[in-house]
């Protein structure tokens, strides 16, 4: 009580370490004696016994658990985490309910933030692909941890919004906002896979081909596009720009679709580790996610504008119109992956 963040880590850390020690140390003792019957068991144990005893433990936890000392790391910050900058919730005052309208404004200016959050989060990861830093994946870390805050205070307080007298149209925009904020949150949670993906290849020095890193550079341009095109639509609440990022989501798709059946053919011919395909295959399908989420964003924005009830009889409608297939064929043109 009363120390800082980085304290409350490393007593995490220190009780997680002996908890696992002594019931690895138990097990492994215990069932050790069903089969030898130690026979010191009935020895007397003196001042020196307890201390080398105590001494084996330490060297023994420690040697056990020095492979996983990054994961214990990530297990201390999940359990302790750092909290969102105060003056950012300020204006979550109960008391703005009383006017829902102005509760609802600030809201909005709090989830953009979010967004904003949200969108620097990924291209941070994206930066850890090419060129990776341990100061950024602090960095990355820590926006993930505060986009979990932000989701939850926000959340909570439009819900709570949701529960008093409003118009019609400050309800579909709480209805927007919690949408959002939910596809904001999965967007940092997947920079969050893509950073460690970054990590695991830098970490074990794992390389793409060349062939690979070109094709995933036409896939990232487009992925940072629908990104900018999905939180600028979203900031200014515009549903004419929402409706150009669900051919550009479509482009995308395909854009996977090809890189993954390009690598099963490469199989075939060139070497690969099996670890090296599945980090591919683990960024394609969170970059495919992402993608997914500018959508839902996109999406949300329209649904409040034309107060859309059925959202999936909106998007068959959408995908069968002679624009949408216009938009995937010159998106398509655009981001064409490098020859074979």
């Amino acid at each position: 009580i009363g120390v800082n963040r980085n304290a409350k880590r490393v007593a995490v850390i220190h009780i997680s370490f002996n908890v696992i020690g002594t019931l690895t140390c138990l097990i492994l003792f215990y069932g050790g004696n069903l089969l030898f019957d130690f026979a010191f068991m009935d020895w007397t144990v003196g001042a020196v016994g307890i201390a080398f005893c105590h001494t084996v433990f330490n060297m023994f936890t420690t040697l056990l658990l020095l492979p996983f000392s990054r994961q214990l790391e990530k297990l201390a910050r999940r359990l302790v985490r750092n909290d969102a900058k105060a003056e950012s919730f300020a204006f979550l005052d109960p008391l703005l309910m009383r006017t829902p309208a102005v509760a609802i404004a600030e809201c909005v200016n709090i989830a953009n933030q979010m967004g904003s959050l949200s969108h620097q989060n990924l291209l941070l990861a994206i930066q850890q692909l090419s060129s990776y830093e341990e100061v950024r994946e602090a960095e990355i870390i820590s926006n993930e941890d505060k986009l979990d805050i932000y989701e939850d205070r926000l959340g909570k307080y439009l819900v709570e919004i949701s529960r008093h007298s409003m118009s019609g149209a400050d309800s579909r925009t709480v209805s927007r906002l919690l949408h959002a904020i939910g596809d904001f949150e999965r967007i940092g949670d997947h920079a969050l896979n893509l950073q460690e993906s970054a990590q695991e290849l830098h970490d074990k020095e794992l390389h793409f081909s060349e062939a690979v890193k070109a094709e995933l550079a036409v896939l990232l341009t487009a992925l940072e596009d629908i990104m900018e095109d999905a939180f600028s639509c979203f900031a200014a609440d515009d549903p004419v720009a929402a409706q150009n990022i669900e051919p550009l989501e479509e482009t995308i798709d395909r854009l996977i679709e090809d890189i993954r059946l390009r690598h099963t053919e490469r199989l075939q011919t060139e070497r690969y580790t099996i670890r090296l395909g599945f980090i591919l295959n683990d960024l394609l399908t969170n970059l495919e996610r992402v993608s997914d989420h500018c959508s839902n964003i996109a999406m949300c924005v329209i649904e409040e504008k034309n107060k859309l009830v059925n959202h999936h009889s909106y998007m068959n409608a959408v995908k069968s119109g002679h624009t949408f297939n216009k938009n995937v064929h010159q998106d398509l043109r655009k981001y064409q992956l490098p020859p074979i």
